[in-house]
């Protein structure tokens, strides 16, 4: 069981670190007035922006274009109850610009669902938290031998 010192705050670049380890997250966003949450696929740009690819009429599109939501990224072992979890926060764009679409649709996501007229979707990396649980466990130390004689 994870003790209370296997709990810590992680700081912007082990965030980054860990989030381009996983191809799945989470956007969080309000629809119709109520919270709504669509995992997508997804990777960093060298800006450290998140990046997903999507239809440009997708509801998804619509909902966040120009505000502010959140980006959630996770991994955990429940085995040995350990983990971590980023959260970046910040707005969304459509990309714009046909250099930029044409950089991102060489190097940026590929979407998972057949897209036609695929968009790229920016979230700043205006705030970026992340915490871990559970650690891997540290080697002991060897134990001191007794000297000889």
């Amino acid at each position: 069981m994870p003790r209370d010192d296997d709990f810590r705050v992680l700081d912007r670049q082990e965030c980054l670190r860990l989030l381009a380890k996983v191809p799945v997250g989470r956007v969080v966003y309000t629809r119709q007035a109520l919270p709504a949450v669509l995992p997508v696929n997804f990777s960093l740009d060298a800006d450290s922006s998140v990046l997903l690819c999507t239809a440009s009429t997708s509801e998804l599109v619509r909902a966040i274009e120009g505000v502010v939501v959140a980006f959630e990224a996770d991994d955990f072992d429940a085995e040995n109850r350990s983990g971590w979890s980023v959260v970046v926060t910040g707005r969304a764009t459509v990309v714009s610009g046909s250099a930029e679409h044409a950089r991102l649709s060489q190097a940026g996501p590929r979407s998972w669902m057949p897209t036609r007229e695929p968009v790229f979707v920016r979230i700043d990396s205006e705030m970026i938290t992340g915490r871990e649980l559970g650690r891997p466990e540290r080697p002991e130390a060897a134990p001191e031998q007794p000297p000889d004689g």
